[in-house]
């Protein structure tokens, strides 16, 4: 039988397989309750699971020769140092009040998405516009509500507020979800893809914020948080540019895109374990 550090110096696949073990069973651990420990306001599970979900999405990408393991291994051992070592904004969020400034700290960028997503209408063929403007309609307000509430919880932190951002959030989540749906029924497919682009911005920031307020919500909260999310992450992420997702995070930290490819895993594979 193979010890772990065996296996992990054995060729890419055996890695790999290693990367989704890890992955399979953290997240079954993760539904079980089972935590192993605290890492910030997150868990040693979660740790775990998005580690090695965000370095499988590393191998995918940029994958080596089969024979070069000693490459791989000292990629993938990089990696988990970083992801060690360096505090991660989506796990280390230990307060109301620092995820209401950290909402308040995305707004900008927030407003900038949803500013360019008021303008693609125009780049649209003339038939699919109407369709486009009517499912993003809503993302002004929602933007300008949710950036409100950050703003009243800083300036007095109360139960009630974070209740207000918790549906909010949700609220908001589930507009850019539909509107993604909708966007992908676009048959012109250059209207469908500025469509799209442009919806995506404002999902990977909404997704951002969704995952700093879960990190602050009791678990009866996320519950029933989950439960008004009724389109699930999973219907939308084949539409989603995970490269274009970790740049705007990258931007927003201002850090390497690696480790904020592991902060999108990390917030992705909460959400999925939460149920949304």
């Amino acid at each position: 039988m193979n010890t772990l550090s065996n296996i992990w110096n054995q060729p890419k696949t055996s890695a790999t397989g290693l990367l989704i073990a890890l992955v399979t069973v953290a997240g079954v651990l993760s539904q079980q309750g089972i935590n192993l420990g605290k890492a910030g306001s997150g868990t040693v599970v979660t740790l775990i699971g998005a580690l090695a979900t965000a370095v499988l999405g590393l191998i995918a990408k940029d994958p080596e020769p089969t024979g070069s393991s000693s490459s791989t291994t000292a990629k993938l051992g990089v990696w988990a140092l970083i992801a060690l070592l360096l505090p991660l904004p989506f796990m280390t969020a230990c307060s109301g009040v620092t995820v209401a400034q950290d909402i308040v700290n995305w707004t900008p960028t927030l407003q900038s998405a949803v500013a360019t997503v008021n303008s693609t209408a125009a780049l649209l063929a003339p038939a699919d516009a109407p369709i486009f403007v009517a499912a993003t309609i809503g993302f002004d307000a929602a933007s300008n509500l949710l950036a409100n509430q950050a703003r009243a919880y800083l300036a007095n932190p109360s139960a009630g507020v974070l209740a207000q951002m918790q549906s909010q959030i949700v609220t908001f989540q589930q507009q850019v979800n539909a509107a993604l749906l909708n966007a992908a029924k676009i048959t012109d497919s250059a209207s469908q893809k500025h469509a799209i682009s442009a919806i995506q911005g404002v999902a990977t920031i909404v997704e951002a914020m969704l995952g700093l307020v879960q990190s602050v919500s009791t678990k009866a909260a996320v519950a029933q948080m989950a439960a008004h999310s009724t389109i699930k992450l999973a219907a939308v992420q084949p539409l989603i540019d995970r490269s274009s997702a970790v740049r705007i995070v990258a931007e927003h930290y201002a850090e390497p895109e690696g480790l904020a490819s592991l902060q999108v895993a990390q917030a992705e594979q909460l959400q999925r374990v939460a149920g949304f």
